[in-house]
């Protein structure tokens, strides 16, 4: 009767191993599950290097500082101009790549939103009033006024002309 221990060992490990596994991997395998959101970090936007007339391009610097405790952006932030009951989502920059950043309690980080200003009362331009910020792992967008003028639509206002950077590591 030596066969059955073993086979009952042999048994009770496969199962183990089984419960581990979701079918898919474990997506968080990995990864910092401490996101810098929702109330760690501070998020505000800096002077802007506005575009000046239809069809220039601006640059919408924004900074990110960890108020508490150790923490990771890792991806891309959601960017959402908005305006009125209208709203459109900003793209990641072509080619760029997200990458990892710990922000430990006072380091800072950036990202840049860059547009092509559009024409006033254009049906391709999204005449924005606010943009919305949504940091990776964050549940609340923060809201900032967009006084930059219209933003230019790739064919119409719900795609804007317009990208976000990676984050940037501030400081040493």
């Amino acid at each position: 009767m030596r066969a059955f221990p073993l086979t009952v060992t042999a048994l009770a490990a496969v199962l183990v191993l089984t419960a581990c596994d979701n079918g898919g991997g474990d997506k968080n395998k990995g990864k910092d599950n401490n996101a810098c959101a929702d109330g760690g970090v501070s998020v505000q936007i800096g002077a802007a290097s506005l575009a000046p007339a239809a069809g220039d391009t601006g640059e919408v610097p924004v900074s990110i500082t960890n108020q508490s405790t150790p923490c990771t952006l890792e991806g891309f932030p959601r960017v959402d101009l908005a305006a009125g009951s209208a709203s459109a989502t900003v793209s990641a920059q072509q080619g760029a790549k997200a990458q990892k950043l710990k922000l430990a309690k006072g380091d800072s980080a950036s990202f840049t939103i860059s547009y092509v200003r559009g024409k006033a009362g254009d049906k391709a331009s999204l005449e924005a009033k606010t943009v919305k910020i949504t940091l990776p792992g964050a549940k609340e967008a923060q809201t900032f006024p967009w006084s930059y003028g219209p933003v230019a639509g790739k064919g119409s206002a719900d795609k804007p002309n317009a990208t976000v950077s990676t984050f940037q590591q501030v400081g040493d």
